[in-house]
């Protein structure tokens, strides 16, 4: 996950249990991450090199080493904390992975077989996550998949799907007037776009065979392909 240095993610503190968390906030995430590694992994070569945009945490790109041995990884996320995490849960793999401070700018030219942008986007605005898009665009292969996932706003009211989210999260006792109170304030916090404004964006960014592959109460996920 990528996150400014003004976030709370740039407390070590604040990510300590991240990769605990994680998974029981965000439905199947298991799922979610062998899902981006399939569809990689359709247009990609055996020993592809694949770009993390917000690598921070290392979850995913362990899930996709793990599976995919030949592969190797370019990450990148502004936050030092939450790559420290991500070196601790790459330990097994970090032979074959590169880990960068910085955003997508930091990121190298490549070219690359493949990227993933998860749960990342949702943290910045429309014209940030179109420039994060552009250039996560031409740093891949022309036909190379990009596979991105955060939270949406579907239908006209947001806070009620982020509230089954919240509610999906918290495991110790379902307290509706708890999860609306949070998802409130998370939805004026995150800058949401719908469904249809994502895959927008994402054409706009030049990418083309836009396709949404998850969604989960206020998540969704997309796979998208380079255009020449």
């Amino acid at each position: 996950m990528m996150q400014h240095k003004t976030s709370p993610f740039a407390n070590p503190t604040a990510i300590a249990s991240y990769t605990e968390d994680t998974p029981r906030k965000v439905p199947g995430l298991a799922d979610l991450h062998r899902m981006a590694m399939l569809l990689l992994a359709e247009q990609t070569p055996g020993a592809a090199h694949i770009l993390v945009v917000g690598a921070g945490g290392g979850m995913e790109t362990k899930a996709l080493a793990e599976a995919q041995p030949a592969w190797r990884f370019t990450g990148v996320d502004p936050s030092p904390a939450m790559l420290d995490l991500a070196r601790q849960t790459l330990a097994p793999v970090i032979d074959r992975v590169e880990l960068l401070e910085g955003t997508i700018d930091q990121a190298p030219a490549g070219p690359f077989d493949g990227a993933t942008c998860i749960l990342t986007l949702h943290h910045i605005d429309r014209d940030e996550r179109l420039r994060t898009l552009r250039e996560i665009r031409q740093r891949l292969k022309p036909g190379a998949n990009l596979v991105v996932a955060e939270h949406a706003a579907p239908g006209p009211d947001p806070v009620r799907w982020m509230t089954r989210s919240v509610a999906f999260g918290d495991r110790s006792a379902l307290d509706w007037e708890k999860a609306a109170a949070t998802a409130k304030v998370m939805t004026e916090r995150l800058p949401l776009l719908s469904p249809l404004e994502e895959e927008d964006v994402l054409r706009e960014a030049g990418f083309s065979h836009v396709a949404m592959f998850y969604a989960a109460f206020s998540f969704r996920g997309w796979v998208a392909t380079a255009g020449a």
